[in-house]
């Protein structure tokens, strides 16, 4: 290859790119004001996990194996599966836009492919981030502290959002096969035991030996236990592999989820005018 055919190649594929960002820019400043005609919905979605907190910590009650204040078990647990319910928010507003025929719309215009998509995410991760933030302040208003540096707050932080990335993408992939907003229900019916099925309210320590194990095997656990550890809050951590090793399984479950339904989330989305 010629000098000028390197040049010219790289200016094109910058070209690509930086028309690829443009659109996804586009497309996420459409979701962004949503918001604004949707004030109701992004309310309710940013309140419904606090009055969870709430509920949890002067209502239900719990701490079973947990030594120490609940406060600061919950707290973390209750950041944790804050990310995980944000799945059926995305499922909505994707199956809303299929529902429509906004997104066949958007393919039929001369747009890069996956704008649509990034898009979705961007918007999809800046809410959560929102919605974290209110969680965190709300944890510090009824008496959760963290006992580490900023670093460690920071590390936290960062395996919460990448929980939520994982999420992001399974509720993307789930949306366009189910294609119809009812059946996201379906989805919330397996979105609720599988985040009680973890340690973000109780031990496992305090359950049965064959459902301990289950629980500490769950991402959601790992991710929960892992940021227990980086906020420095009391936690009942047992001897398993999955109890000591929960930082790892933080970052490598929502790591094998990304590769799993990310890909299958382009080809269903590149599927779709078939």
């Amino acid at each position: 290859m010629s000098t000028t055919q390197g040049v010219n190649t790289m200016h094109g594929t910058g070209s690509k790119l930086s028309w690829a960002a443009a659109d996804s820019w586009t497309m996420t400043r459409r979701e962004l004001a949503h918001w604004a005609r949707r004030p109701v919905q992004v309310v309710v979605g940013l309140v419904f996990p606090v009055m969870m907190l709430l509920m949890f910590s002067y209502l239900i009650g719990g701490g079973q194996g947990v030594e120490g204040d609940f406060k600061e078990y919950l707290v973390p647990g209750m950041l944790t599966m804050t990310m995980a319910f944000g799945l059926e928010a995305t499922m909505l507003s994707v199956t809303q836009d299929l529902g429509k025929g906004v997104v066949d719309r958007f393919r039929s215009m001369p747009m890069a492919s996956g704008a649509v998509l990034v898009g979705r995410s961007v918007a999809d991760m800046l809410q959560s981030t929102v919605g974290l933030t209110m969680m965190i302040a709300v944890g510090y208003a009824i008496g959760w502290r963290r006992h580490e540096g900023l670093a460690s707050f920071l590390g936290a932080v960062g395996l919460l959002l990448l929980l939520r990335f994982a999420m992001l993408w399974i509720g993307i992939h789930l949306a366009m096969v189910a294609g119809k907003p009812e059946l996201v229900q379906a989805v919330q019916i397996l979105v609720w035991p599988v985040s009680f099925l973890s340690n973000a309210i109780a031990s496992p320590e305090s359950m049965p030996s064959w459902l301990g194990a289950i629980v500490e095997w769950n991402p959601m656990s790992a991710t929960a236990t892992a940021v227990r550890g980086l906020f420095g809050n009391p936690g009942a951590v047992g001897d398993s592999w999955a109890a000591t090793h929960a930082e790892l399984l933080a970052v490598a479950w929502p790591v094998v989820l990304i590769t799993v339904f990310f890909p299958l989330a382009v080809k269903r989305f590149r599927d779709l005018s078939r």
